[in-house]
């Protein structure tokens, strides 16, 4: 750009260019002594009065300019506007016109009016002499460099074409080109010194916006050399690795950066090596990002990005909040929420860990499981509340007891322990039998003294024996024996008790048997809105009763009915019943089946679910699939494609038993769900425990971001009822304190029972 218009080049290198007139000060008194002393000396020679007056003349001049230019200086620049800035440019150029026209008229006169060769020649030497020294001095205003080389030439090109002498007038015109050349020279210092100044303005408000930019990202930000020095640091950089101020560390070799934190800061002393092997894996490619857990609770996310020179530039975040969050995540659900002791998924694996780690150990290893005896009469008698308090203050006892044994929790009521290697049999059975001894007697929970026994049932065995399943099956015989002949005893596992397993055996043969005569029967559980108001859908439970055993638990027959592979049958049973009987509701009730993990094995599912509802005529938005996060172990990409096939159908999915699993939270966003089932285990003592609501509401906020619906399962009491619709935590109740599960024609009874109770309500306001 060329600051042809001063309106178009900015005020403050305007001023700069400006204020460029008044500088060089001692060059101009180096000139006007030149000026004078010329004149004089003319004026000596030529006897003639008129130089002496302009030897005066630039003396004068010289006095008006110090003047003027000390005027200048006094001015408060940063106030000054465009057109105040042009004032003082005009009146600087006028002061410096003033000489260049004695000096141009000082030649005219020499070569005109006196003819002597000698004041020609001092006057035109001196002249020119000037004319170079206007480039250094006002190359800052093209009006001062016009004005001046205009004034010293035009009067001596004048005089000298009226001498009429051929010669001078050649050489008069050849003054022309001297001119427009000083002009143009003195243009081009001003025009290339503008686009400097500019481009440094532009490169100092980039440098600027860069270092803003770099030092206030919220990560750090290390760049460095081939040589692993330091070009580029930001103080988000320094802080986190507490290694100083980033002026001092440019060019500084990282890893002696980092082995100084190491010395002086928080740093091990091994973590500096660590961060540049892990960096140099990140920028080859080996890695795409490495934790590195430092001391303070500090945890840093790095990655690292290779550079054309042979440099990198390596970034990393503090993550320690991010860690923390994984962690308790993890720990949630990893471990029972009320016993803090590991669940079953977490269990198998520790034990399974604790196997592979010790492959070439050899000796016994226990297996026991632990019951509660009448557990069920504390929660009856005294409430879900009191006996959760209970059943905590006994798993304490177990795991203090347990001494290196590995506790969990089973399910409700029932502990596991798993021994390890022990020298011989009988140690084992020795400690196991201690452990059982010390955890039976009397517990306090909310001022009440429990007498308490728990039933246990123990399997010996060497280690390179143990299969998880089978010998879990064994201790629960062996729990059954101890639990039959008394309570509080313990029974090892013995070889006669697989009598009761061949038992088992008999009751998967009379579970198939029942399947196919359609000997389960279905009950349904509704589910209300949040206020009672209306049943929304209701779910479909399976019931088998034995014609010699009576009502066989769910538990068990369900579970029997996954490990015989029968358990697609019951599923296609229990969808066809409760599609039919869904039809004979009001329309605005749909009915929820569960899904096993082996239903969703392979797309046979998809002709089930089609064939239900064509046979019954349901609509498919009236239909609820649950499904629990066992079904997503084996093959995840398979069933969320079936998931995702059923929900395009128009068939609701819902997640069951949510927060019980390993990993619940990651299948939120990933799977198509529709519905969120909050497992009853959230609302144990939800009541007293702020913690545990938490807990709730920062779940039910994260499913609700996500566009699902909240259905609470296992809602017992008025109170925590009451507190879930203070919280809206909910969007439809499940559980006894509105209904327990009920046969298929009680739904519609229960609809119109609501319905008759409003209206009365309605009455009743009206009267």
């Amino acid at each position: 750009m060329k600051p042809h218009n001063p309106n178009r080049v900015p005020t403050d290198v305007y001023l700069s260019f400006v204020s460029s007139l008044s500088g060089n000060r001692m060059t101009l008194l180096v000139g006007v002594i030149v000026h004078a002393a010329t004149c004089l000396a003319i004026a000596a020679k030529t006897q003639s009065p008129l130089y002496v007056a302009l030897a005066l003349g630039f003396i004068v001049v010289f006095i008006g300019r110090i003047a003027t230019f000390r005027a200048f200086d006094k001015v408060d620049k940063d106030a000054l506007t465009h057109d105040d800035i042009q004032r003082w440019e005009r009146i600087l150029v006028t002061g410096a016109a003033g000489t260049t026209t004695l000096l141009g008229f000082a030649s005219g006169y020499a070569i005109f009016f006196l003819g002597d060769g000698f004041a020609e020649l001092a006057c035109i030497a001196v002249t020119m002499a000037t004319m170079v020294s206007v480039v250094g001095r006002n190359y800052g205003s093209r009006m001062a460099i016009d004005i001046q080389t205009f004034s010293c030439c035009l009067p001596m090109i004048i005089c000298s074409l009226m001498v009429l002498d051929f010669y001078r007038g050649i050489l008069s015109i050849f003054l022309i080109p001297f001119w427009l050349t000083t002009r143009a020279m003195a243009n081009g210092v001003r025009e290339f010194l503008y686009e400097n100044v500019i481009a440094r303005r532009e490169i100092t408000s980039i440098a600027d916006r860069f270092d803003t930019a770099l030092n206030n990202m919220p990560h750090g930000l290390v760049m460095v050399d081939a040589q692993n020095r330091i070009q580029v640091i930001n103080r988000k950089a320094c802080e986190l690795l507490r290694i100083g101020d980033p002026e001092r560390l440019k060019d500084r070799d990282l890893g002696a950066v980092l082995r100084y934190g190491a010395r002086y800061s928080f740093m091990d002393a091994s973590q500096p090596e660590l961060i540049l092997r892990q960096m140099t894996h990140v920028a080859e490619g080996k890695l795409s990002r490495t934790l590195i857990h430092f001391p303070e609770d500090l945890s840093l996310e790095f990655s690292a990005s290779p550079r054309a020179d042979g440099g990198a530039v390596l970034i990393f975040e503090d993550v320690s909040s991010r860690v923390k969050a994984e962690q308790k995540i993890l720990h949630m659900v990893r471990f029972d929420s009320l016993t803090g002791l590991p669940n079953r998924e977490y269990f198998s694996h520790l034990v399974q860990d604790y196997l592979a780690r010790h492959t070439k150990k050899r000796g016994p290893i226990g297996f026991m499981v632990l019951d509660i005896d009448e557990f069920k009469h504390v929660n009856d008698m005294r409430g879900h509340v009191t006996g959760d308090r209970l059943l905590c203050a006994i798993a304490n006892r177990v795991a203090k007891q347990a001494g290196k044994a590995t506790v969990g929790r089973l399910m409700g009521d029932q502990f596991i322990l798993f021994f390890p290697h022990a020298k011989d049999m009988a140690a084992l059975d020795a400690e196991i039998r201690r452990v059982h001894t010390a955890i039976q007697g009397t517990y306090e929970a909310d001022d009440v003294t429990f007498l308490v026994s728990l039933s246990g049932g123990f399997v010996l065995l060497e280690s390179d024996a143990f299969a998880m399943e089978e010998w879990s099956i064994k201790a629960d015989l062996a729990l059954f024996e101890s639990k039959s002949k008394q309570r509080g005893g313990l029974s090892g596992f013995e070889r006669e008790m697989d009598g009761r397993y061949i038992e088992q055996q008999k009751l998967k043969s009379d579970l198939r048997d029942a399947i196919a005569a359609k000997g389960l029967s279905v009950a349904y559980q509704p589910m209300f809105k949040a206020d009672g108001s209306r049943i929304e859908c209701a779910e479909a439970l399976a019931r088998w009763v034995h014609p010699e055993k009576g009502a066989i638990p769910p538990d068990v027959f369900i579970r029997l009915a996954e490990e015989m592979g029968v358990i697609s049958d019951i599923t296609r049973f229990i969808l066809m019943k409760a599609c039919t009987d869904c039809m004979t509701w009001p329309e605005h009730i749909a009915v929820s089946v569960n899904l096993s993990a082996r239903d969703l094995r392979d797309a046979d599912i998809l002709a089930v679910v089609a064939e239900a509802l064509q046979a019954s005529k349901l609509e498919a938005s009236r239909l609820h699939l649950e499904i629990t996060e066992s079904c997503l172990i084996d093959e995840p990409a398979a069933v969320r494609a079936i998931l995702a096939e059923l929900r395009a159908r128009g068939i609701t999915i819902a997640i069951d038993d949510f927060g019980t699993g390993f990993s619940s939270l990651s299948y939120l966003d990933t799977l198509p769900l529709d519905i969120v089932k909050i497992d009853r285990s959230f609302l144990r003592n939800i009541v007293e425990d702020g913690r545990r609501l938490k807990l709730l509401r920062g779940t039910v906020n994260l499913a609700r971001e996500l566009g699902l619906k909240i259905v609470t399962e296992g809602v017992e009491t008025t109170e925590q009822l009451a507190l879930l619709n203070k919280y809206r935590a909910t969007d439809l109740i499940q559980g006894y304190v509105f209904s327990p599960p009920v046969p298929s024609q009680n739904i519609a009874l229960l609809q119109q029972a609501i319905g008759r109770r409003a209206v009365q309500r309605r009455r009743n306001k009206v009267a």
